[in-house]
């Protein structure tokens, strides 16, 4: 780096803390349709007042670090920010508030809940202003709704694929979930799909584990599909989850 550019960096800036309630404590503030908007149930730490607290859970979950930096010239924080706009008080409760915390669209990769979670509780539960904290409620805009893909197709295709109409299917999840070799999940899964059901389905914690790998409950579970199909004469089904591979 040049001398040069080291001068025009230091022009104007000093390091040091500051309150987060100067930069992100704005009750003026008036919420878009397309703000994500959080409400915390804040404890702060003794001394530390509501509106701190609260700003610096807006901060730390947006665009805040606990320093003054020289590279915030170098964007636009008021765009980005997060903003605590409103502060109430919990009924019944002197050291508890509901901190309101508006988030810009912006800030937040689409159709990912993981990197909108991240932001909004991550790190920011281990906060050293705060005693507690908690997220109360969560209001998503459609327009981040919208940049979710979701499932593929509907019911009106599931219903052709198992050529099942006029009336509900009939499906369940095997148990128990965790523990069944591939070959007695087939085994249980062609038991239930002889016995009458349109479907079965893994559960949300059945994935590759030691005790049953994927690709081995893949192949019982097709068998199993095939030999009840071929004794009832209906289509059968299994839904494998593959959210882990």
């Amino acid at each position: 780096i040049s001398p040069q550019t080291e001068t025009k960096a230091s022009v104007g800036f000093k390091a040091g803390v500051k309150d987060y309630r100067l930069t992100y404590y704005t009750p003026e503030y008036e919420t878009k349709d397309t703000d994500i908007l959080a409400a915390f149930r804040v404890t702060p730490q003794p001394g530390v007042p509501p509106e701190e607290a609260g700003a610096a859970v807006a901060a730390e979950s947006s665009t805040g670090t606990w320093t003054t930096v020289w590279t915030d010239g170098l964007t636009s924080l008021d765009r980005y920010k997060g903003r605590c706009y409103h502060i109430e008080p919990v009924a019944g409760e002197e050291t508890q508030f509901i901190a309101y915390v508006a988030y810009p669209l912006d800030l937040f990769e689409e159709g990912s809940v993981t990197n909108m979670f991240t932001s909004i509780v991550g790190n920011v539960f281990g906060f050293k202003a705060l005693r507690a904290l908690r997220l109360e409620d969560l209001r998503i805009p459609n327009a981040y709704i919208k940049t979710f893909q979701g499932p593929p197709h509907g019911i009106q295709v599931e219903r052709d694929k198992l050529n099942k109409y006029g009336r509900p299917l009939l499906g369940c999840t095997i148990k128990p979930k965790l523990g069944l070799s591939a070959k007695n999940y087939g085994r249980a899964v062609y038991e239930c799909l002889r016995g009458g059901l349109d479907f079965t389905k893994d559960d949300e914690n059945v994935n590759s584990q030691p005790f049953m790998r994927w690709r081995d409950r893949f192949l019982f579970c097709a068998e199993a599909i095939y030999k009840a199909q071929a004794e009832t004469g209906e289509i059968k089904g299994h839904y494998l989850n593959a959210t882990a591979e």
